[in-house]
């Protein structure tokens, strides 16, 4: 049986509520007894937000959509409330993909998700188009799209420009150091030291290897010099 992995995200408004734990107690025990009625397993700690529902700024949440992304767990919070007010929310699971759901009224996933969609159209509309503009200018250059093509003068035919798609796997690859890096951060600060330590923790955690598997010592060692060499480029 399939156990469906859960990452909390919980937010209060206020500096003070956050020291006294107002709110936050009984956020968590909503998040906890919604995940044990699903039979669900929490894979870490909570991560908690001190900020405004109207606050752009959300670090602690991007860490959430991350270590979903790295896991494949689903984002749970207490109450829609939580997220549904925020600029922030919407852009970073618009862009992570993460899944999410809330304890108080999980039936409105999917409602959010068409939310969502609506409010992000207007911009995907115009990567469309201008998407179909550089392929068209690309065309014009006399570049085959789309793989090998045979001319139709009935010249030999010509390969595509990989360029473009090698430069899209090297972002690909950077984000998910990027964020791995993240989630090695936070294992550091809890005092691990050595690349086989970070990747025991990395594997506890549920965080899986960018082809989907387990964590070595010099897979760690890698991630972290591919991310210190490209922001030494930068």
């Amino acid at each position: 049986m399939t156990v469906t992995k859960f990452i909390a995200y919980m937010r209060v408004s206020t500096a003070k509520q956050g020291r006294s734990g107002l709110g936050l107690e009984a956020q968590e025990r909503a998040i906890d007894a919604f995940v044990h009625h699903r039979g669900g397993e929490l894979l870490s700690p909570p991560y908690i937000e001190t900020e405004s529902g109207k606050d752009d700024q959300r670090p602690e949440l991007q860490k959430a959509l991350d270590r979903c992304k790295l896991t494949g767990a689903t984002l749970v919070v207490a109450k829609l409330d939580r997220l549904s007010r925020s600029v922030a929310f919407l852009s970073a699971l618009q862009n992570s993909g993460a899944k999410f759901v809330a304890a108080d009224m999980p039936e409105a996933n999917d409602l959010t998700v068409h939310i969502m969609a609506a409010v992000a159209q207007a911009e995907r509309e115009a990567i469309s188009k201008r998407t179909k503009e550089a392929l068209a200018s690309a065309k014009a250059r006399g570049v085959s799209l789309g793989g090998w093509r045979e001319r139709k003068d009935g010249a030999p035919r010509q390969p595509v420009d990989h360029r473009q798609g090698t430069a899209e796997r090297q972002r690909r690859a950077a984000e998910f150091n990027t964020r791995v890096c993240r989630a090695i951060a936070e294992i550091q600060a809890e005092g691990a030291e050595s690349m086989a330590e970070i990747a025991r923790r990395l594997n506890e955690q549920g965080i899986l290897t960018r082809r989907g598997g387990k964590w070595q010592a010099t897979q760690v060692k890698r991630v972290l010099a591919a991310t210190q060499a490209a922001t030494a480029r930068a």
